[in-house]
C-alpha cells in the first residue's frame, strides 16, 4: 500500500512527533472523514508500506528525525508559492522555506521532491506577471534541487469562497490559464523542470505540460526499484491521476492559516480540534478508542516483484 501523510494537514509541519511514534508502535487509527464512527487501523510495517508521500509547506521541524524511517520508503510533495502573510499567515519567510527545501533534497536527492506551486489564482496584487516573476526566481533558486513542478488553478469551493472574500479574486478563464501555463512552462524547462498540472481538465500538452499523479507509482516504482500492481484511486476526482492510498490524516487540523485551503473550513475549527491532539494517541484527532471501536482489513504489500530491480 501507499501511506499518503496527508492530503488533509500538513503532518511534516505539526504532528512530525505523532507520527514517528506511529512508526515506533506500527500501526495508526484513521477516522472516516465522512462518517466519524468509523474508524480503521492500518498497520505501519515496511513489508506492507510501500512508500509514504508527504504533503508539507514547511517540513524543517520533521528533517532531524527523518533516520527514525530507516526501512520505509518515501518522497515529499513540498508546496512553495508566492503568496504572502495576507493570504498564508503563518508561513515562515519564503527564504527559509527555499533553504529547507534545499536541505531536505541535498538529504533524500532531488527525485524525491516535488514542488507543487499551487493554487494558483489572479488578483490586483498576484497579477499574471507577477506569478511569471515570483515562478522564475523560485525555479532559478530550486533549479537542481527537484526534477519537476506541479501547478494547478484554484478550486472555488464555497469555504474558499468565504475565506479569500476581500481578495478580489480575477476568473481565470480559458485563455489565462493558457497564457500562465505557457509562461510557466518555458521558465520550467529554461531551469530543467518537468512540468505537470494537478487535477485539471484543460489540455495543456502543447507547451510540454502533462497530467500529474501525485501519488505516482511510476515514481514510487523508482524510488523501491519495483514496480508496482496498482490502480487509479476512484474515490478522487475524476481529473485527479493518482493511484490508490491510505491517507491518515484530518480535515481541520492544519495552522498554516491559508486563506485557500480546501482541509479547512475556518480557524476556529482547527484550534478546537487542536486540543483534542494527543501526540500518544492512535488517532491524530481524539483518544483512543476500544478495540471494539475500530475495523481492521488485511493490507499487502503491491509491489509486482518483490526484490527485483526496476529500471
Amino acid at each position: 500500500m501507499i501511506l499518503s501523510a496527508s492530503r488533509r494537514t500538513d503532518i511534516p509541519a505539526f504532528f512530525h512527533e505523532w507520527f514517528f511514534k506511529r512508526i515506533e508502535e506500527r500501526f495508526v487509527l484513521v477516522r472516516n472523514p465522512m462518517n466519524a464512527g468509523q474508524v480503521r487501523k492500518v498497520a505501519l510495517v515496511p513489508d506492507t508500506v510501500d512508500c509514504i508521500v508527504f504533503w508539507t509547506k514547511n517540513p524543517e521541524a520533521m528533517i532531524p528525525s527523518l533516520g527514525k524511517l530507516e526501512g520505509y520508503h518515501y518522497y515529499f510533495q513540498f508546496t512553495l508559492t508566492p503568496y504572502g502573510r495576507d493570504v498564508e499567515a503563518y508561513l515562515p519567510d519564503k527564504a527559509k522555506i527555499i533553504d529547507t527545501f534545499k536541505r531536505l533534497s541535498d538529504r533524500l536527492g532531488a527525485h524525491r521532491l516535488v514542488w507543487r506551486y499551487d493554487p494558483i489564482f489572479v488578483n490586483a496584487r498576484y497579477s499574471v506577471s507577477r506569478h511569471a516573476e515570483s515562478f522564475g526566481a523560485m525555479a532559478n533558486a530550486l533549479r537542481g534541487y527537484a526534477e519537476k513542478v506541479t501547478i494547478s488553478f484554484i478550486d472555488l469551493y464555497s469555504k474558499t469562497e468565504r475565506n479569500m472574500v476581500g481578495h478580489a479574486m480575477e476568473t481565470i478563464g480559458l485563455e489565462t490559464k493558457h497564457e500562465i501555463a505557457g509562461q510557466l512552462a518555458a521558465t520550467a524547462r529554461e531551469n530543467s523542470f518537468a512540468i505537470d498540472t494537478c487535477a485539471e481538465n484543460v489540455e495543456l500538452s502543447r507547451y510540454g505540460i502533462s497530467h500529474a499523479k501525485c501519488i505516482d507509482d511510476n515514481l514510487v516504482g523508482r524510488i523501491i526499484g519495483c514496480p508496482l500492481d496498482i490502480g487509479k484511486d476512484k474515490s478522487q476526482r475524476l481529473e485527479c491521476g493518482c493511484v490508490t492510498s491510505i491517507d491518515i490524516g484530518a480535515y481541520n487540523t492544519c495552522r498554516h492559516g491559508c486563506l485557500y485551503c480546501y482541509a479547512n473550513h475556518s480557524h476556529s475549527a482547527v484550534l478546537e480540534n487542536l486540543q483534542n491532539h494527543d501526540k500518544s494517541s492512535p488517532l491524530l484527532i481524539g483518544g483512543c478508542p476500544g478495540t471494539e471501536g475500530y475495523s481492521e482489513r488485511e493490507l499487502r504489500s503491491n509491489r509486482r516483484v518483490q526484490g527485483e530491480f526496476w529500471g
